[in-house]
């Protein structure tokens, strides 16, 4: 897997004081850590502001003591999302339905001169990498992780920290941490198939799925799912969605027809989500649903369909 950022290592050899500059420049890799850590845009960006106030809460003659800051903002936000994911299982115990990471536009796709956002350059969903480790797909994986498996693994199998630093978030030892990010990583290989189709390959099969539900092509649609395909959708009680996954390519064809039926005038385009070809619905030029796929054998195998308003704030402004 390719790494996300720069790793702990190209960082912890500093041997002077950084500069402000260089300490505001280390937000970018903070905000793809946490993302990464909590699957939610609006936590991690909570979670790095709390690591900056606490660096700048420091004293100057503690700041001085401290040789590489970029480690030590890496360490304190990864231990702030650590304890955001203790929490996080309680509040999702009490969440309405099922709870899917915040998906994530590529801006390019919307503005190709540029991706300008008028409401200012810090917004941090646009400071984040889409690569293979923030597909759906496998931040869904990351879900099924304990908190301390999720760190260990994010750490070190995306950004490439050695465990003897991880061991001071985590406050084990390397050798456990090793052994959690082990752990996490038979989860990952006995939860996700090997991908078998190319970005171009998932793109063109999400436009023939997008084809058969304008037509409402109930035949088409079973065609194009995986007979064990299985949808899951998160509207957290907000809007309408079914609240439990649904299993099976027919009843999620017929379910796709049904809600085409009684959802005129929408709009489906065709969109990159989490770095992966996906669909993105519009109502009067609104986002309001956000689709991810995964496809093996040229088939949909999954849908993660998010409606929630408030994780499709990232969106709000593409429409």
């Amino acid at each position: 897997m390719e790494t996300a950022g720069t790793g702990a290592d190209e960082i912890a050899g500093q041997d002077e004081i950084v500069g402000e500059d260089e300490i505001v420049g280390e937000r970018r890799q903070l905000i793809n850590v946490a993302y990464r850590l909590l699957g939610s845009v609006t936590e991690a960006e909570d979670a790095v502001q709390d690591a900056y106030a606490r660096w700048y809460g420091l004293p100057r003659s503690r700041q001085e003591e401290i040789l590489s800051p970029g480690a030590w903002l890496t360490t304190v936000t990864s231990r702030i999302c650590l304890d955001l994911l203790g929490s996080a299982r309680a509040r999702r115990e009490r969440y309405v339905g099922a709870w899917l990471p915040e998906p994530l536009p590529d801006r390019n796709e919307w503005d190709p001169a540029g991706g300008t956002n008028p409401t200012g350059p810090a917004d941090p969903a646009d400071q984040i990498v889409l690569d293979e480790s923030v597909a759906m797909a496998f931040l869904v994986v990351l879900e099924s992780m304990t908190p301390a498996e999720r760190v260990a693994f994010v750490l070190h199998e995306v950004f490439r920290y050695p465990f003897a630093e991880i061991a001071d978030v985590l406050d084990r030892t390397p050798a456990a941490c090793k052994q959690l990010a082990s752990s996490a990583r038979r989860r990952v290989g006995a939860t996700r198939a090997p991908a078998t189709a190319t970005a171009t390959g998932q793109a063109d099969v999400i436009r023939h799925v997008k084809e058969a539900w304008e037509t409402k092509d109930i035949t088409a649609l079973v065609s194009l799912l995986n007979p064990a395909a299985v949808m899951t959708a998160d509207g957290g009680g907000m809007v309408g969605t079914v609240l439990r996954p649904v299993e099976g390519g027919a009843r999620i064809a017929q379910y796709m027809v049904a809600i085409a039926d009684k959802a005129p005038g929408l709009e489906l385009l065709e969109r990159s989500v989490n770095g992966v070809p996906g669909l993105v619905a519009q109502r009067a030029g609104v986002v309001v649903t956000v689709a991810s796929f995964d496809v093996s054998d040229g088939r949909v195998t999954r849908i993660w369909v998010v409606r929630n308003p408030e994780k499709l704030r990232p969106w709000a402004r593409e429409g």
